[in-house]
């Protein structure tokens, strides 16, 4: 099968390693990758293209006569990638302009939710400071805050302090059309779960749990995510089912309702609360960093998951096969974030972090950088090769994924990995998958 992969982050390494990992040998995955990430680019043929035009993204795949694309980030799905792709007649993996409407306005979101019934915390939509304050009054601290409009995983405040709060949704107010949302708090520690859709079946991943906030004991601004694992032991095995028929399958046939069918990967961020299980949040794409763990656990064939999926025959593929292994990843960041990034610095040790065994890492944000002398790159059409070296270019930079037995045995891995890497700046969290999740209120 051949596979073009839209985007170039930490999500999209994990997603080409796993297709290229689980397929049979019968049926081999050929990858067409975006060009830009060092991690991405050795795992398939890299391509530059630019993800946010959706015709340039379809004639590349019509061009190279690809079995299916596969839209990683949010950002093409929302600037209709999807759509275009399919106008030519290509399977895709990935929802619709319309449809990537759940993640790119929580009010919609919302809308939909509350007309299919889904369970989720209660919310005021707010476009102005006066409506923002009552909505505080209405709720209490602590203050959930979120902005409507996509923002990295770096859109929501949640604090008691109500002049932080005032001054986050301020801050989204003031772009052109901002809107935000303000909404009850929520008890209870957060679960994602993934859950494929052709449209109308409803295929459920693993559970994962991620960690948002920058600093230690859940401390600090929220982030895109610092770290995440799986298993949950902690979970009971019938909320995987339990979150199918009261969120994803309602959510699904709701908008196969409105016309606007939703194919592709379901985010559900899901609060355990003390009431039940409720929504915190959808997004409309695998989660960055829950991917990096949950398919490194996936032993059948992820190509033909997707493929299922962007074809409308998931009912009749046999349910996916899962390692009892259990998977940790830990992120290490750049100096600065989740503000602005310190960017530049020489990576060291990740092939030393690799040598040990069940650890691999994933680039998120790195690039090369040639440290020879402007006179030695002249040399190059002599045949000589310029000296590059690696460096920290984004925020998150590397996810450093430790595999084990049990969550302590993989989380003692991640870990002596990341003992090993290092750059200037860098910080990580020290306590990821180290306490019981019930003590993960405010992840």
């Amino acid at each position: 099968m051949k596979v073009l992969l839209v985007g170039n982050g930490g999500r999209e390494v994990a997603l080409a390693r796993n297709l290229v990992r689980t397929a049979s040998s019968s049926d081999p995955v050929e990858l067409i990758v975006q060009a830009g990430n060092p991690g991405l680019e050795p795992l398939g043929q890299s391509l530059v293209f630019n993800p946010l035009n959706p015709d340039d993204v379809a004639v590349r795949a019509k061009g190279r006569g690809v079995d299916l694309v596969v839209v990683g980030p949010e950002a093409p799905l929302v600037a209709g990638v999807a759509d275009a792709v399919r106008a030519e007649g290509i399977p895709v993996f990935g929802p619709s302009k319309v449809a990537a409407q759940l993640e790119a306005s929580k009010a919609f979101a919302k809308e939909v939710m509350e007309a299919a019934g889904v369970p989720t915390a209660r919310a005021f939509t707010c476009r102005t400071t006066e409506e923002v304050e009552a909505a505080f009054n209405a709720f209490g601290a602590p203050y959930v805050v979120k902005d409507d409009a996509l923002a990295a995983g770096k859109g929501v405040v949640v604090t008691d302090d109500r002049n932080v709060a005032l001054a986050h949704a301020t801050t989204c107010l003031n772009r052109e059309d901002g809107v935000v949302l303000v909404e009850e708090y929520l008890d209870g520690p957060e679960v994602s779960l993934f859950c494929v859709s052709d449209g109308t079946t409803v295929v459920p991943l693993v559970p994962a749990q991620d960690f948002k906030r920058v600093g230690d004991g859940n401390s600090g601004p929220n982030t895109g995510g610092m770290g995440a694992y799986t298993p949950l032991p902690w979970l009971d095995d019938s909320v995987v089912d339990e979150v199918v028929k009261t969120v994803a399958q309602p959510t699904v046939d709701e908008m196969a309702r409105r016309g606007t069918p939703f194919v592709g990967l379901l985010y559900c961020g899901l609060a355990m609360t003390s009431k039940g299980i409720r929504v915190v949040e959808f997004n409309v794409r695998f989660g960055d960093p829950e991917t990096q763990v949950v398919l490194e656990r996936l032993d059948s064939s992820l190509a033909d998951l997707l493929y299922a999926a962007a074809t409308g025959t998931l009912a009749h593929l046999p349910a996916p096969i899962w390692s009892p292994d259990a998977v940790v990843t830990v992120v290490m960041a750049s100096g600065g974030y989740p503000d602005t990034p310190d960017t530049g610095h020489e990576i060291t040790g990740i092939e030393d972090a690799e040598a040990i065994d069940g650890v691999h890492v994933i680039h998120a944000g790195t690039r090369f950088e040639i440290t020879s002398s402007a006179e030695e790159v002249a040399l190059g059409c002599c045949g000589f090769e310029p000296d590059e070296m690696l460096v920290n270019s984004g925020g998150r930079v590397l996810d450093v994924v430790g595999r084990g037995a049990t969550v302590e045995e993989a989380r003692a891995k991640a870990y002596e990995g990341v003992d090993w890497i290092s750059f200037a700046g860098e910080h990580h969290r020290k306590d990821i998958a180290t306490w019981p999740a019930e003590l993960d209120a405010k992840n």
